[in-house]
């Protein structure tokens, strides 16, 4: 019920083509996010999927029908936005009733979905509230509701937790997952965030100016990029490049190391530098370090480390883990 299937799907507003001709494949029942750096084409492409902005190329298909040039209401997909936009006079039941009550069910029908989405969201005891005498958390679980009780297809999330304070990041990522393994239904979740891909989805879609980089599990996208953009964007922190001779000695243009596959010493090791600052995290440290003619190199180390800045250090690649990139970026 909830496949979805883009053909050289293009976008572009007047002579500028923000997603120059694209092809996907998401499954039923699959958490899909959307990543990329802002201006990439994600909301952009959520919105065609969502009918909200008309294709300038290709079809969309969803759950077996042509849906390119059907409205949004009859594509049976139920959006989340970043704002809430919820109605502030009226109470979280009345809220997530609207959508039934413009389809114009029954108010038995009403009653059983607003309970069925109000405990599966934790909102049965909030349900006769305002939406100003709730949290920005609850609020968005509100949103939700209302997205849930449509029973769609599938579910369009367009950087949902941007409003939110970080502790409340992690717990609607909890969140949102938990309701994804409950009701089994297609997801389509945009973030900027690679922190959120990787911990929600069960694929990635990594976007960059339009264009699909590539498509994956989080782990097959961290273990094995196909490029240097999607090595460089997805893994936190961020992988270090090197380039000149120390990329030279590997028959390539650029190698890439992740902070937590470089073994740092104070004795002996392959690199030599000098600590920078050290950002001590508790289990973790992050250990910047200056090597002569590259850029700032990050190391991940236990967090007890004893090092300062202006120590020398000694630090080796990990060679098993190493990624090796051509002048293109291409992995090698």
């Amino acid at each position: 019920m909830g496949h979805i299937t883009l053909k050289n799907v293009s976008k572009a507003f007047g002579e500028t083509v923000v997603i120059p001709g694209l092809d996907l494949e998401i499954n039923e029942g699959e958490f899909v996010v959307f990543v990329g750096p802002s201006g990439c084409g994600k909301s952009t492409l959520l919105r065609l999927i969502a009918g909200l902005e008309d294709i300038s190329g290709g079809a969309i298909n969803i759950a077996g029908q042509d849906m390119t040039n059907v409205g949004p209401a009859k594509r049976g997909l139920s959006m989340v936005f970043q704002s809430y936009a919820l109605y502030p006079h009226m109470s979280v039941r009345k809220n997530i009733a609207f959508p039934l009550k413009m389809a114009g069910e029954s108010q038995e029908v009403i009653d059983k979905k607003i309970a069925d989405a109000s405990r599966v969201l934790n909102l049965t005891d909030y349900l006769d509230r305002k939406p100003g005498q709730l949290s920005g958390g609850q609020r968005q679980r509100v949103a939700i509701g209302r997205a849930i009780v449509r029973s769609p297809q599938a579910f369009l999330f367009d950087e949902p937790l941007s409003n939110l304070d970080a502790a409340l990041r992690v717990n609607m990522r909890l969140e949102i997952s938990e309701l994804h393994q409950q009701l089994k239904t297609t997801m389509i979740y945009v973030t900027h965030d690679q922190v959120e891909a990787m911990t929600m989805a069960d694929k990635i879609v990594v976007l960059h100016a339009g264009r699909v980089e590539q498509v994956g599990s989080p782990l097959e996208l961290y273990h094995k990029p196909q490029n240097r953009f999607v090595a460089g964007f997805i893994g936190s922190p961020a992988m270090n490049f090197f380039e000149g001779d120390l990329a030279k000695e590997y028959d390539c243009h650029a190698i890439g190391v992740r902070p937590e596959h470089l073994r740092l010493s104070t004795d002996e090791g392959k690199w030599e530098g000098t600590v920078g600052i050290a950002e001590h995290l508790g289990s973790d440290t992050f250990v910047h370090i200056d090597v002569p003619g590259q850029h700032s190199v990050l190391v991940r180390v236990p967090g007890d480390i004893a090092v300062k800045y202006g120590d020398k250090v000694f630090m080796t690649p990990d060679a098993d883990t190493m990624h090796r990139f051509d002048g293109k970026g291409l992995h090698l």
